[in-house]
Order: C-alpha cells, then sequence, then structure tokens
C-alpha cells in the first residue's frame, strides 16, 4: 500500500495538521506530551522525540504536531512526514490508552453525555477540522469544565473565541445558566 501525508494549517501558528489516507486512531483520540506517554506507541515515539515538539495529537486519519515555537515549519514538516512515513506500515491504529480517557474509560454520566452529544454536531466538528478537539472533563453544578486538545492546546482562540462559542452554543441548547471553564 502507498501512504499519503498532506499537511494542513491550523489556526494555532504552532500547530499543524498531517492528514494520511489510512487511519491513526480507529477510536476516540490520544495525545501524547512526553516519551513515556508514547512507550506503547512507535509512531507516536518517533514524532514526540523530533526537536521542538512538545504534543503530538492523534484522531481519525490525522495527527496534529504542536511545537514550541521555537522550531522552522519547514524543516520540522519534512521530519515529521519522514517520521510518519517511516512508522506508519507497522501502525495499529486501534491502540488504546486507558489513563487518557475521562473517569478511566468508564461511560459519561447522563447529562455529560448530552453536553458531549450537543458538542459533537456543533463545536467537534470545527475544532477537529483545525487539527483539535476537546474532552468534557466534569460538570459540577452549573460549571461544565472542559480541555482542549490537538492544536486547539494552546491556540490563541481557544482561550476566549472559543470558549465563549461553547458556552453561548451550550446556554442555548442545554441549560440557560451554564458556564464553560478551561481545566
Amino acid at each position: 500500500m502507498e501512504y499519503t501525508v498532506t499537511t494542513q494549517p491550523t489556526p494555532n501558528p504552532n500547530a499543524l495538521k498531517f492528514v494520511l489516507n489510512v487511519p491513526v486512531k480507529t477510536t476516540d483520540s490520544a495525545i501524547f506530551r512526553t516519551s513515556a506517554d508514547a512507550l506503547t506507541v512507535p509512531l507516536a515515539a518517533a514524532l514526540i522525540k523530533l526537536d521542538h515538539v512538545t504534543e503530538v495529537y492523534f484522531s481519525g486519519k490525522f495527527i496534529t504536531v504542536t511545537q514550541n515555537g521555537e522550531g522552522d515549519w519547514d524543516a520540522m514538516e519534512r521530519s515529521i512526514k519522514d517520521a510518519i512515513l517511516q512508522n506508519i506500515a507497522g501502525h495499529n491504529p486501534a491502540f488504546d490508552i486507558v489513563a487518557q480517557k475521562a473517569g478511566g474509560g468508564e461511560a459519561l454520566s447522563g447529562e455529560l453525555a448530552r453536553i458531549s452529544a450537543i458538542l459533537d454536531s456543533t463545536i467537534r466538528p470545527a475544532l477537529q477540522r483545525d487539527g483539535g478537539d476537546l474532552q468534557v472533563v466534569s460538570l459540577e453544578g452549573n460549571v461544565l469544565t472542559i480541555s482542549y486538545q490537538g492544536a486547539c492546546g494552546c491556540c490563541p482562540h481557544g482561550g476566549m473565541g472559543t470558549l465563549f462559542a461553547i458556552q453561548n452554543i451550550l446556554q442555548d441548547q442545554y441549560r440557560p445558566d451554564i458556564v464553560v471553564q478551561l481545566g
């Protein structure tokens, strides 16, 4: 099989999205921030060890790579594509990392599942197009805590504009007094 990798910019200047013609993660998503995180996933290990790389995010058929802001994207892009192409043939996209799942992999409660369903149909598609996503962390009273993933993790738009949009959508479709915060 011939593997292809195309690069797409993201709104985050420190993140690039690498789109493949095969899945890199068949269920959920995964974030790797250290070599220790990536011990059981050789493709992630090859990427996280590259100079200036601070985070690698796998979802569906894309990988988002975030850097520390000190790297030259032109040089990094070639190294990242090479690492992907050298490791993709042996990659198992069905890998599972239970420790990264909210609640240890347990199903979301009824309210969190309802919120997640709203986010699935409204916010997540746009975040995923931009090389990121979000995780619902907790709901305590009317305060929803979320965490950004991938390109969204350190994006300058995430803390204000996107957070405000998420809150407005949830106030409209779920509960008028809900407050959304980053955790």
